[in-house]
């Protein structure tokens, strides 16, 4: 079983633990925009995956498998052994909570998925078409294009409040990635097993938010999982690429509220 590193976190609130995982390439910080959604009664544990931000990478191969084993264990070094939590994964995140959801079901309280990969293997997904919805060159072009094309294939807003959000939540993130370790887990992108057959169905309060024009996870796979969830929101929010909750803020936090409100 991998254990080490030990994860850098930050937490805000106290009350029910909600672990909340990051896709790749960013720090726990691309998600901490959405923590004024969260009601009182609720601890939100914002960690940084190992390889990214300031957590060091995992030792050996390093690949998905084993970054699931160590975020299972974490959470319980986290929450504490047999205590009930709450998971929040975004894009990658959302493959590693929907793991350890799978590995214990009845200890989790509420699941929450933001654009999350649901197959790791690219060539398998049903993707969306990227379409930018405003198209903003006075931005765009004044740009540094190693900060612009990340900006622009990710997202469909390109508005200067979209642009301000990106720059303060996800450019810091990618700043500390170890693109070595990244390197190493692009080539072990799978996991052991399917989550949701391993679990069955998960009964307790999901919530499930997809792109429009998401082209890296799209939002066919994400609908496929809802017999797994019978009692999911599932939300397809237009116009929104991967990174939805830099396209459209609001309308996640929006949900996310309503999601948590049913956890305490």
């Amino acid at each position: 079983m991998v254990t080490q590193p030990e994860a850098y976190t930050v937490v805000k609130g106290e009350g029910l633990p909600i672990v909340i995982a990051h896709g790749m390439g960013v720090d726990h910080r691309s998600l901490m925009m959405l923590d004024d959604a969260f009601p009182a009664g609720t601890q939100r544990i914002y960690m940084d995956l190992p390889g990214y931000g300031r957590t060091p990478a995992l030792s050996g191969i390093g690949g998905l498998p084993e970054l699931a084993e160590w975020f299972m264990h974490t959470v319980n070094e986290l929450v504490g052994d047999h205590q009930r939590f709450a998971l929040l994964g975004n894009s990658m995140g959302g493959a590693l909570v929907r793991d350890t959801l799978s590995r214990e079901p009845k200890r989790v309280a509420g699941l929450a998925l933001i654009a999350p990969v649901v197959d790791p293997v690219m060539s398998h997904r049903r993707l969306a078409e990227h379409v930018i919805a405003d198209a903003n060159p006075q931005l765009t072009q004044s740009l540094p294009q190693d900060k612009v094309i990340d900006f622009i294939t990710m997202g469909v807003n390109q508005s200067f409040d979209a642009w301000r959000r990106y720059q303060r939540y996800i450019l810091p993130g990618t700043k500390l990635c170890d693109r070595e370790a990244n390197a190493r887990l692009s080539k072990r992108y799978w996991l052991d097993g399917d989550p949701e057959q391993r679990m069955g169905t998960y009964t307790g309060p999901t919530l499930i938010v997809t792109g429009q024009q998401d082209q890296i996870v799209g939002n066919e796979d994400q609908k496929a999982l809802l017999p797994h969830y019978p009692n999911a929101v599932y939300k397809i929010i237009d116009p929104s690429g991967h990174n939805i909750h830099i396209d459209q803020p609001d309308a996640v936090k929006s949900l996310l509220a309503n999601w948590a409100s049913q956890l305490v």
